[in-house]
């Protein structure tokens, strides 16, 4: 058993690299492709649009990493069965509960990978690409209407609002809101940056100051008040406020996981958040999924198809599997479906999928 172990796990992880190697050049050109209309902005070089190319590569790999473990499987069974060393090992006792157990087993190893990679390499990759571009280009722009945080303390509410970030935790184009208890404008507070230190204080330069209430509570508007510096000291953790201004491939689970708690206790939006946080929990069992769903084509006959078509097929599903996962998530937020079921979805129809096909191909056929 151990040398039937041997054969499939070497063959089918050289087959997988291969794989994933080629999707990851694919990756990597488009995106330098990409890159190269931002070349000459500011500072930023050819050398830095390569760099920032290679580093979305584990993001792109975590991505791919189901649809190659089914395509090399696939691969790999199906030229067993052409040749005929899968009918010689299913001759010598290797039966379909067994193989089974065998690409089971591999395939929690490619969902730890990917879990691993997912969750530590790419958020760290992806994070080291968002503050290169900020670095060079001189700062990374956070959408038409920026990104939107909300803090509290005692009887004050605040909405900040932030247009573009820099590096090393400089923020752009910042205003800030606030509110009394009865939901009244009190001030409002213009800056052209801040910088965030580590002590929950926001050091804002170049400073607008508009007050609509008075001391006295009475509704006047008082004339612009401009101050070069301004400390501001909130409850947001810098922690926090890089979740806030940084795309959500760049958060880990609990990552995630925290910053949703905080968008509930401020009661924000986190349907979007949520639905990222469980398809990032439960993604690397997809890699699970499509080893069992690339069994059956070893059992397919060398006149059904050769290996070339029976990897099509494997390339449709694997595309089929991403397109539904995709498109799952925005009719989960259309329709404010629950977050859990939104994400594990698509994993579940695939893995019924895979044992119909079993059942059939290996039991009645």
């Amino acid at each position: 058993m151990k040398t039937v172990r041997r054969l499939f796990y070497a063959d089918i992880v050289t087959a997988v690299a291969f794989v994933a190697a080629a999707f990851l050049s694919l990756s990597f050109f488009i995106d330098f492709i990409d890159q190269l209309g931002d070349v000459g902005q500011g500072s930023y070089t050819m050398l830095h649009a390569t760099l920032y190319s290679l580093l979305l590569v584990p993001g792109h790999f975590y991505e791919v990493a189901p649809i190659a473990v089914l395509i090399g499987t696939i691969y790999t069974l199906s030229r067993m069965a052409q040749s005929s060393e899968y009918t010689i090992l299913r001759t010598g006792g290797l039966g379909p509960g067994r193989a089974l157990s065998l690409l089971a087993s591999l395939g929690l190893i490619f969902g730890v990978l990917t879990f691993l990679v997912g969750d530590y390499l790419a958020p760290f990759s992806e994070r080291q690409a968002t503050q290169l571009q900020a670095f060079y280009k001189g700062g990374k722009k956070l959408g038409p209407s920026g990104a939107w945080l909300k803090d509290r303390a005692d009887d004050r509410s605040y909405s900040i609002n932030v247009g573009s970030s820099g590096p090393a935790r400089l923020l752009n184009d910042i205003r800030i809101f606030e509110f009394d208890a009865d939901g009244r404008l009190l001030r409002r507070i213009a800056a052209g940056s801040a910088q965030v230190e580590q002590n929950q204080t926001w050091m804002l330069r170049d400073v607008t100051l508009t007050r609509w209430i008075t001391a006295d509570g009475s509704a006047a508007q008082v004339p612009e008040e401009r101050l070069p510096r301004l400390a501001w000291h909130n409850n947001l953790s810098a922690a926090m406020v890089a979740a806030a201004v940084s795309p959500i491939s760049t958060m880990s689970t609990i990552d995630l996981a925290r910053y949703i708690v905080h968008l509930a206790d401020n009661e924000q939006a986190a349907q979007s958040h949520q639905i990222q946080f469980w398809k990032r929990a439960l993604y690397p069992f997809a890699c699970l999924v499509m080893v069992g769903l690339a069994l059956p084509f070893a059992y397919m006959h060398a006149r059904a198809g050769g290996v070339s078509l029976k990897v099509f097929g494997g390339i449709m599903l694997g595309i089929s599997f991403v397109l539904l996962n995709n498109v799952a998530g925005h009719l989960g937020l259309l329709r404010d479906w629950t977050p859990w079921m939104v994400a594990a979805a698509p994993s579940a129809l695939y893995m019924l999928l895979s044992f119909a096909a079993f059942s059939w191909l290996v039991r009645y056929r």
